[in-house]
């Protein structure tokens, strides 16, 4: 006998008795609270929705049947309205993992030019209104230039802009503000988005709420059924690996620059609705309320990650918050206490799901 088989002979003996099974290496069970990780990756507006179902159960609770008033209930979508519009534009900055601080100012500057080109220069009120269109856009465009050919980080360059248009708004207005009347009189076109129609049960529905939810449809099939949309994203999630892939970054950046402006120009035509004139003392300040509904809403600050449903429910859960809050008799100072937990928690929860991608 061989050498070769003796010791075969030999090995067979000493495995004798040894467990024969196949070595497998199945992948380890995720845990509970993976599962909950990866659901919340998939599904971003989750959080949001469970957020904003939870405060209406908590202020059912604590208000009563006031809250659940129809009248109530239309009065929290009036108040989010603006902050929604904004909040559209706000989320196709954020998704390419940019900031707009200069969004309040960009709308206040366009219903600035709106109202005083139609009453006080006299130009026809669709021209002064589509003027006013066209200053938003122009000012957005100026955004994403610096941001996409100058090189420069969207927080300073927007910091500054947002100081620049609102001292543009200074000099275009004189301080002076444009009466309701005035504008009611000479250009009531400004005014539209202000008509309601009455649903019953003392309910208040506004033009401008509708127009929000229209274009809020408009922008969320721009981001998911076309190339833009799918440029957006990838421009956000990794802007060298899009630019490898043979997307133009700056052309991206450049356009959801320059449809933010022109987004935030249509909030100042919903914001001479809101409060019938056109005043230089505005809400400059929406910018803040805008990212907060970004943020609480489920969009990654950092970037390639985020939804138009979700900044919608991110308004509504701001505007839940500081009505529940006010109808208890809450001062003003927890209202705005509550919304800052809120985003911090949002922010919290989005680093947590973020891991799962890492």
């Amino acid at each position: 006998m061989s050498d070769d088989s003796i010791g075969s002979t030999t090995a067979e003996r000493g495995l004798e008795g040894h467990d024969k099974a196949v070595a497998s290496f199945d992948e380890d069970r995720r845990s509970g609270l993976r599962h909950v990780q990866r659901f919340l990756h998939e599904y971003p507006t989750a959080v949001p929705f469970i957020v904003l179902l939870a405060g209406v159960l908590i202020f059912s609770v604590i208000v009563g049947g006031r809250f659940f008033a129809p009248f109530n209930l239309s009065l929290v979508l009036q108040q989010v309205t603006i902050i929604g519009v904004l909040g559209i534009a706000q989320t196709l900055v954020i998704l390419t993992a940019g900031i707009d601080l200069s969004v309040g100012a960009i709308m206040v500057l366009s219903s600035i030019v709106m109202g005083r080109l139609a009453v006080v220069a006299g130009f026809p009120p669709d021209i002064a209104f589509a003027l006013g269109l066209l200053t938003g856009l122009v000012c957005g465009f100026i955004n994403g230039v610096l941001v996409a050919i100058v090189n420069l980080p969207p927080f300073i360059v927007t910091l500054g802009t947002w100081s620049v248009y609102g001292s543009m708004v200074i000099y275009v207005s004189h301080s002076e503000t444009i009466r309701a009347q005035d504008i009611e009189t000479i250009a009531p076109i400004l005014q539209w988005t202000g008509n309601t129609i009455r649903l019953g049960g003392g309910a208040v529905l506004t033009y401008g709420a509708i127009l929000m939810i229209l274009l809020a449809v408009a922008v969320w099939y721009i981001l998911n059924r076309t190339a833009f949309g799918r440029h957006v994203y990838a421009t956000g999630d990794d802007p060298e690996a899009a630019r490898l892939a043979g997307i133009n970054t700056r052309n991206t950046l450049i356009a959801v620059y320059a449809l933010a402006g022109f987004i935030c120009a249509i909030a100042s035509w919903v914001l001479i609705g809101r409060i019938g004139a056109a005043s230089p003392l505005g809400n400059q300040t929406a910018n803040l309320d805008a990212i907060t509904a970004v943020v609480i809403g489920g969009t990654s600050l950092f970037g390639g990650r985020g939804s138009l449903v979700g900044t919608l429910f991110g308004a509504l859960i701001v505007g839940v918050f500081r009505n529940g809050l006010a109808l208890a008799g809450f001062e003003s100072l927890w209202q705005e206490f509550t919304v800052g937990i809120l985003i911090i928690l949002a922010v919290t929860i989005d680093q947590w799901i973020r891991k799962i991608s890492a």
